[in-house]
C-alpha cells in the first residue's frame, strides 16, 4: 500500500508523529514529509531520524498557501496537528478555532486541489458529546472531514477520521505529570471516580495504518480499547504517595465517550473496532453490509466499557514508557 508513496504528517514532531514516522520508514515509502511549526523540534527530529527519505517543512495548518506548497506530489496525508490541551483551548478559544477548525478546512482544500489520494485526520474521544472547546473544535473538524468526501466532486481524494482515547505517555498527559509530582509525596486527583479510555502510541499508529487500508471515505474509525480508573493509575505509578482530591478542572468530564446513542444508529461493529458511517450515501456500497449493527441504546463510554486495565497492567504500561 505504501510502496513508492509520498506521505506527509501535519504536526509530525509530536508524540504520535514521531512514532508514526519511525514506523513508516521501516517500509518502502518514497518520501516522508514532516509538516510542523516548531523549528527546534524539527531540528532535534532531523538529527534523530537519519534517513534520506525524510523532508521537513516549517509551516502552520492555518496557512493555506504553505499547505498547497507542502502537499505538492503527496499521496497520503496524516493530519495530526492540533491544539489539544483542554485548558489551553478554554483560555485561548479563538486560537483553538483557528488551528482545529480553520486548519482542518485548509488541509481539506489543499488535499483536494493537490490531488492527494487519502487523508486520515486524528480525532479524540472528547469530540463525542463535547463539554469543552477542544472537544467542540474536534467535533467540527470531524464533521468537515466526513463531509469533504461530498465536497471533492469528481476528484479522487478520500477523507476519513480516526477517533481514540488518551495516549499513554504522550506529551502533557497524566503519566509524566504523576511521575514528576510523586517526588513531593502527594498525588493530586481531580475525582476518584474518573475513568478514561487508554491506548499506547504503538497501538494508535497501528490503528491509523489499518484504517488507511480499510477506508473508503467518510468513516470515523473507533478502536476497541480498555478503560482505566484514575485511582488505579495513581496506585500503579506512586503507591507510596498520599492523595489530594482537587476537584474536576474547567472543561473536564468525569467519563469520556467515543460513540453516543445517536451515532450508534449508523455504526457497525467489527472484532477489534467500530465504524461510524457517514449519514450521506457511501462512495462504496461494500462497507455498509459488513460488520454488525449495534443494539438500540448502545453507547461506548469509558465507565461502561467491558475491558479494564488492572493496577498490574497499568504498571507494565508505565514501565515500558
Amino acid at each position: 500500500m505504501y510502496k513508492g508513496k509520498v506521505i506527509l504528517v501535519t504536526g509530525g514532531t509530536g508524540s504520535f508523529g514521531k512514532k508514526f514516522v519511525r514506523r513508516i520508514l521501516k517500509g518502502d515509502v518514497k518520501k516522508v514529509i514532516v509538516f510542523s511549526r516548531d523549528e527546534l523540534k524539527q531540528y532535534e527530529m532531523k538529527h534523530e531520524f537519519i534517513d534520506s527519505r525524510m523532508r521537513f517543512f516549517i509551516g502552520d495548518v492555518r496557512d493555506k498557501d504553505r499547505l498547497y506548497r507542502a502537499f505538492d506530489g503527496v499521496d497520503i496525508v496524516i493530519h495530526a496537528a492540533a491544539m489539544k490541551h483542554v485548558e489551553a483551548c478554554e483560555y485561548n478559544p479563538f486560537e483553538a478555532v483557528k488551528t482545529n477548525i480553520h486548519g482542518a478546512q485548509n488541509v481539506i482544500e489543499a488535499a483536494i486541489d493537490r490531488g492527494v489520494e487519502k487523508v486520515i485526520a486524528l480525532s479524540t474521544d472528547k469530540a463525542a458529546s463535547p463539554v469543552n472547546l477542544y472537544g467542540a473544535t474536534k467535533l467540527a473538524s470531524d464533521k468537515l472531514f466526513v463531509a469533504a468526501n461530498s465536497y471533492v466532486g469528481e476528484k479522487p481524494t478520500r477523507f476519513s477520521v480516526v477517533r481514540y482515547g488518551n495516549v499513554v505517555g504522550s506529551r502533557g498527559s497524566v503519566v509524566p505529570f504523576f511521575k514528576k509530582v510523586r517526588e513531593t509525596g502527594r498525588i493530586p486527583i481531580t475525582d476518584p471516580r474518573m475513568t478514561r479510555f487508554w491506548i499506547t502510541l504503538d497501538q494508535g499508529v497501528q490503528f491509523v495504518l489499518d484504517s488507511l487500508d480499510r477506508m473508503h471515505g467518510g468513516e470515523i474509525f473507533v478502536p476497541k480499547i480498555p478503560s482505566m480508573n484514575i485511582m488505579n493509575l495513581a496506585k500503579a505509578i506512586a503507591p507510596e504517595c498520599d492523595i489530594d482530591i482537587v476537584g474536576i478542572r474547567q472543561g473536564e468530564k468525569l467519563h469520556e465517550a467515543m460513540i453516543m446513542e445517536d451515532d450508534a444508529r449508523h455504526t457497525r461493529e467489527f472484532d477489534t473496532y467500530y465504524v461510524i458511517q457517514p449519514e450521506f450515501s457511501w462512495w462504496s456500497k461494500k462497507q455498509q453490509n459488513e460488520g454488525k449493527a449495534l443494539p438500540n441504546g448502545f453507547k461506548y463510554t469509558s465507565d461502561t466499557n467491558t475491558e479494564w486495565l488492572s493496577i498490574n497492567q497499568l504498571k507494565d504500561l508505565v514501565r515500558e514508557m
